[in-house]
């Protein structure tokens, strides 16, 4: 028994001698979070989303984002590269396998899916299927994490590539080493031109156009904050704070075009994130833990609603996640809000008639 006691202890103490003086895949950088906010007033816990009929459950993987076509079918991207199609009588069908990670959809005006695909680029998939790859660059440097898309009336598609350096599978490293790797992006698919709006973002995440298309929100994830850029007036070109200090991980944003942009959250703040920001060595350590050690987020439902001036209007919350969890984007469509997941095997939708805010 001795000798298996101390086998332990010296197997312990090299584990820990290999894990302290072994290279670190990251060099973080040190940041100081605001304090986190409360959930209060409008962000009050509520049970609404507990509510959501669960659409294709069992049958759909990790559809982190939702786009509904002319003919009310439902299309979601699974973490094994397909995307799928839940049809109007909730039949499940797996429509075309970008050979990746589809992320962000959208479709144009003329009905192709304008797909973000974290390995692939930036997509277009037509109607039959066919899949063709529109830029998976800029300024000479390769995407690495193509995430949100949104489309503007004149045809120019708004998109994010959250980090350059880390791909998806190692999204924790970016959130770790805390550095700006994140570029917000247009194309221009009449030019064929990618054009770099806003670069240093710290993963740059989610997009959405205002009512007027005056602006642009970019979800700035790490920072857990909303970045606003200027596409007319006077401040054409430039970019602000929409919204600082969010109470968890801002990822998906859509706007009903009618004034009011959703947000998804697929985790609140987590303390112990928070905590490891200001001390870059812990962080270059803690990135060679086990993942099973990284940091996992809270199983907990959120959505916030917000005007265009940036005001929170209401919240959406399955305070147990055991119905939605880890939810990335809210779509509204027609008097619902569709509702994706990361890692979940649904789609959730919510009739807004029940919520008595948003009406």
């Amino acid at each position: 028994m001795k000798k298996i006691i101390l086998g332990t202890v010296i197997g312990t103490i090299v584990l820990g001698l290999a894990l302290l003086f072994s290279p670190s895949p990251i060099n973080s950088a040190a940041w100081s979070p605001p304090i986190a906010p409360k959930l209060a007033n409008v962000t009050e816990q509520n049970n609404l989303l507990v509510s959501a009929e669960l659409l294709a459950k069992g049958n759909i993987y990790g559809p982190e984002d939702i786009a509904i076509d002319q003919q009310g079918r439902l299309y979601g991207g699974t973490q094994d590269g397909l995307i799928k199609r839940v049809l109007t009588d909730g039949t499940v069908e797996t429509w075309v396998n970008t050979q990746g990670r589809p992320l962000g959809l959208h479709f144009d005006n003329n009905n192709n899916l304008i797909v973000c695909d974290a390995y692939k680029g930036l997509l277009s998939i037509n109607p039959e299927g066919e899949i063709t790859i529109l830029t998976n660059s800029a300024d000479g440097i390769p995407f690495a994490f193509t995430d949100d898309v949104d489309i503007a009336s004149d045809g120019k598609i708004y998109f994010t590539d959250a980090s350059s350096k880390w791909n998806q599978a190692n999204y924790i490293l970016d959130l770790l080493e805390t550095k700006p790797y994140g570029r917000f992006l247009v194309y221009n698919p009449t030019t064929k031109e990618t054009t770099t709006l806003i670069d240093n973002m710290y993963f740059s995440n989610g997009v959405a156009l205002s009512q007027q298309e005056d602006f642009v929100l970019v979800n700035e994830t790490w920072r857990y904050r909303i970045i606003r850029y200027w596409l007319k007036g006077d401040k054409t070109g430039t970019h602000d704070i929409f919204i600082d200090n969010l109470p968890g991980f801002p990822d998906g944003i859509s706007s009903n075009r009618n004034g009011r942009f959703w947000v998804a959250f697929p985790t609140l703040r987590l303390p112990t994130v928070d905590k490891l920001h200001p001390i870059p060595w812990l962080k270059n350590i803690s990135a060679k833990l086990p993942e099973s050690f990284k940091p996992k987020p809270i199983d907990y439902g959120l959505v916030l609603a917000f005007d265009e001036k940036g005001n929170i209007e209401g919240s959406l919350h399955d305070p147990s996640g055991e119905t939605l969890k880890e939810i990335s984007s809210a779509q509204e469509h027609k008097g619902y809000l569709y509702l994706g997941t990361l890692y979940n095997d649904r789609i959730g939708r919510l009739d807004l008639k029940n919520v008595a805010w948003s009406n």
